[in-house]
């Protein structure tokens, strides 16, 4: 067992309300453990300037959906400072994969000329705070979308999507790790998958060793595992909002 007396394969305490704010076209709070992530989605009628070059006269540029992601201050102790004009390196290589995992399972055409940005904020931070963001900001944009009466949610979105934590630590396999277990782990790895059972990244470090081929096939297996589980509570809170039933009754 391990120090919160879960088993190796085991994931952290899940917990989902969405609606957490009224503003946004889907917001989410979502915690794993202590570690607790507020996923917005926010849709504009508007797409960035590039996304129009090269069109033929009268064609529509089809949508874009982007990530942004911060620490709150008081998510960490001691204090995290709080980024205003300059965002650093961890920042900016989270929210790119935050971004470019949201857009592995959106039909860009089906969106039409709309953006969506995915924004991520860790209100506390206990280990996984980038992989709970993939699987919070999932919910939210599944929610965006199903509220927009223009927006045929099945299109929309192509498949599911999440993402979780595994390593190696006191040569244990564990699925998603909390901080005290990541921080020393030998090997830290996160994964993000889709329904179909594909991959969009896999991001691998030996912290303390290197690690074989068999060692990296175990773990995303394990991984995979967690990822279903994800599904499964995130198919559970999206109800009705939940856009792939639909597209299997389409279908």
């Amino acid at each position: 067992m391990r120090h919160d007396n879960r088993k190796p394969d085991q994931l952290r305490p899940i917990s989902i309300q969405r609606d957490f704010t009224g503003s946004a076209s889907g917001s989410v709070l979502i915690k794993a453990g202590r570690t607790t992530v507020l996923c917005t989605a926010s849709l504009e009628e508007s797409v960035p300037p590039w996304k129009k070059y090269g069109l033929a006269e009268g064609e529509e540029p089809s949508g874009w959906v982007t990530g942004e992601y911060s620490m709150l201050p008081g998510s960490t102790s001691p204090r995290k400072r709080r980024e205003r004009s300059k965002v650093d390196g961890r920042t900016t290589e989270i929210q790119r994969l935050i971004g470019r995992s949201l857009r592995a399972v959106v039909d860009f055409k089906a969106l039409g000329a709309r953006t969506i940005t995915i924004d991520c904020d860790v209100l506390e931070a206990d280990g996984g705070t980038r992989t709970l963001s993939i699987t919070g900001g999932f919910i939210a944009l599944c929610d965006a979308v199903a509220r927009n009466e223009n927006l045929d949610p099945s299109a929309v979105i192509t498949d599911a999507l999440a993402a979780v934590s595994i390593g190696v630590y006191d040569d244990e396999l564990l699925l998603d790790l909390d901080y005290s277990e990541d921080s020393q782990a030998d090997v830290d790895m996160n994964v993000v998958m889709v329904g179909n059972g594909e991959f969009v990244e896999v991001q691998g470090t030996a912290e303390g060793r290197t690690f074989s081929r068999d060692l990296l096939n175990r773990q995303l297996e394990l991984a995979e595992s967690g990822i279903q589980e994800l599904m499964t509570l995130q198919a559970a809170a999206l109800g009705d909002h939940w856009p792939l039933d639909k597209k299997s009754e389409k279908s």
